[in-house]
């Protein structure tokens, strides 16, 4: 135990100094350094951040927990959260650097009015305050408190045990958001995730040379032998992520968390150029179609087969984690997961501290107010949202319906009709305010209802989509009863070059191609097909796709050159 302690304070030090070295020059006085690194992130930065910033425990031990009970269809949050990455690239992005937008509450400013940017700012801190930081915080406490058992070290409860291991964690994700602002997060996120895609990685690695038996090969074969309904990627209609919800509501709630909401999108924003930003992006997309499955699904579906119904719920990762890590790399893992929850938690809360400060403080309450004040400000609401998030967490463990579902069905709550108004907003420029009011407001008042105060027995994915469609509808009929006086157009204010990534539309097709290949390849048309030529059909299926990618990309490299 010792020694696992000590090198779990070694790595956590280390990752510490090196943010510090690398940020310890850096002018934390004016709101584009505090609150965008300066505008100088590259990609490699951006796309270490935004996966560390979406790679935590809540998704670590939620998510292996479903994949544990519905098998591999529940990488449509993974593995089909690219299709929002993309979307990001293409669309999102070159409008933010165009206008040089801070926070998606003063985009929304310029595209409708105050009252929509007062209404979203609110909304973002509810859904930050309420529902992701303290589940961060919470589900990190989980794994923190069996990886290194700390009720049985300490001689306290369970309970304790979390209350004393949340406390701690927000501390210290504190420190890094609010003294060392966006850029100091970004770093050490990227330090962190290069130590959790290793460890993340050796968990399935471990699995599956134990259920092989000392061969990982053996042990990749054990898994189709037994329980193959497993390793489905195309969800039943009973699973926790039915095909038809990961191709409708699952969707809208990708755009919302990739493409507006605050705390992802932050790290694209300040990029150093739009060429920059979009590399980043896309790589990010790439590894959320290769490496969090096996990190995030393919661990639960080795519980399973350890295990059987013998455990369930949150603690089957952490449980899984204890059975396969050897002692020697606890304390290695521990530091890794230890900055996973850091990593979140402190690019949320630097994330709210921005729309607080710049679009709720300043513009409400103090117009005038200088750079250094503002960031004053800011670091006062940190302080009083962390401690919020920590009184919260402990609490969190009453909830029902698992952690993962129960973030993302709060979060729906207020993420949807963002995302709706947003998209709304990029891509007509006749849509008013009275509309965006109008829809978040329809929104907000029938989902609620439907999720928290009368239940609805559909699932809530669908209950987003249908909601979706008719608040489309609603601000439709809204613009033909009272027509908006002027169209919008986006100002122009170049913080950053612009100019587009040269092979953004080939590197997407290839990206959309090498989704939608895994999921015929993991289904019943490819390797649960019951066919005797097995290795003959998925050859077949590989070469189809290849050939299919090569001309697409042929022709988007010819629109590409046009533009």
């Amino acid at each position: 135990m010792v020694f696992t302690i000590v090198t779990f304070i070694l790595f956590t030090a280390l990752v510490a100094i090196i943010s510090w070295y690398l940020t310890k020059n850096d002018n934390l006085n004016t709101e584009s350094g505090y609150f965008l690194g300066g505008r100088s992130l590259s990609a490699t930065v951006i796309a270490g951040s935004m996966m560390l910033t979406n790679l935590s425990t809540e998704q670590m031990v939620g998510l292996n927990a479903q994949g544990f009970k519905s098998g591999l269809s529940v990488i449509a949050w993974e593995s089909g959260a690219s299709i929002g990455i993309v979307i990001l690239a293409l669309y999102f992005l070159p409008k933010y650097l165009q206008g040089s937008i801070t926070t998606v509450p003063e985009f929304l400013e310029e595209r409708y009015d105050k009252t929509v940017r007062n209404i979203v700012s609110v909304f973002f801190l509810l859904t930050l305050g309420v529902a992701f930081l303290p589940t961060v915080l919470y589900s990190g406490s989980i794994a923190m408190m069996r990886l290194f058992n700390i009720p049985e070290l300490l001689n306290i409860s369970p309970e304790s045990a979390i209350i004393l291991s949340v406390w701690m964690i927000g501390i210290i994700g504190s420190i890094y958001a609010i003294f060392g602002g966006l850029k100091a997060v970004a770093v050490s996120d990227t330090v962190n995730g290069i130590g959790l895609i290793i460890g993340g990685l050796a968990i399935p690695v471990l699995g599956f040379i134990y259920l092989g038996e000392g061969s990982m090969i053996k042990g990749i074969e054990y898994l189709f032998q037994h329980n193959p309904e497993k390793l489905n990627a195309i969800g039943s209609k009973d699973s926790q992520a039915p095909f038809g919800a990961a191709i409708t509501g699952m969707r809208i709630m990708a755009v919302y968390y990739w493409c507006t909401n605050q705390a992802i999108i932050q790290r694209a924003l300040g990029a150093k150029s739009l060429k920059e930003g979009q590399k980043g992006v896309l790589l990010t997309a790439f590894l959320k179609i290769i490496v969090t499955p096996l990190i995030l699904v393919v661990p639960g579906i080795i519980a399973y087969n350890i295990y059987g119904n013998q455990i369930s719920g949150d603690i089957v990762y952490p449980v899984l984690v204890n059975k396969l890590l050897p002692s020697k790399l606890s304390g290695f893992f521990g530091a890794v997961l230890f900055g996973a929850v850091l990593s979140s938690f402190n690019s949320a809360l630097n994330s709210a501290s921005t729309i607080f400060s710049l679009n709720i403080y300043k513009p409400l309450f103090s117009p005038n107010i200088s750079e250094k004040n503002l960031i004053k400000v800011s670091k006062y609401f940190g302080t009083v949202l962390a401690v919020f998030s920590m009184i919260v967490a402990p609490f969190i463990s009453k909830s029902s319906g698992g952690l993962f579902e129960f973030i993302q069905k709060v979060a729906g709550l207020f993420s949807v009709p963002i995302a709706i108004i947003v998209l709304v907003g990029i891509f007509s420029k006749k849509t008013s305010a009275l509309a965006a009011k109008v829809s978040m407001g329809f929104f907000v008042i029938v989902y609620g209802y439907t999720q928290f105060i009368s239940p609805v027995k559909i699932h809530f994915l669908y209950v987003i989509a249908i909601l979706f469609v008719i608040c489309l509808f609603l601000m439709y009929i809204v613009d033909k009863i009272i027509p908006p006086k002027k169209e919008y157009s986006l100002p122009v204010r170049y913080e950053v070059s612009v100019e587009p990534w040269e092979y953004r539309y080939t590197v997407s097709v290839m990206l959309m191609s090498l989704l939608v290949w895994i999921y015929v390849v993991f289904s019943k048309i490819g390797l649960l097909s019951q066919s005797e030529n097995l290795k003959g059909r998925i050859g077949i299926i590989t070469i189809i796709f290849i050939v299919l990618t090569y001309f697409c990309c042929i022709f988007t490299r010819k629109i590409e050159k046009k533009n």
